[in-house]
């Protein structure tokens, strides 16, 4: 997901974004665990957009 998508959305918005990355990684997690996953790289795209989308919620949640 890109920055500037992320930046827009709201409050909500973001903690559903949050908890489809967490699912995400786990699933991922899971399937490296009982089978061969090609492309390790998504590990390190996924953890880099949960963090973005939880800075960014973090920002939200000071400003108010």
């Amino acid at each position: 997901m890109n920055k500037d998508e992320l930046k827009k959305l709201n409050t909500d918005q973001l903690k559903e974004k949050v908890e489809n990355f967490r699912r995400d990684l786990f699933s991922l997690k899971l399937t490296t665990a009982t089978s061969h996953v090609k492309d390790y790289s998504q590990f390190k795209k996924l953890k880099k957009d949960l963090a973005r989308a939880l800075t960014y919620l973090n920002q939200k949640n000071l400003g108010k």
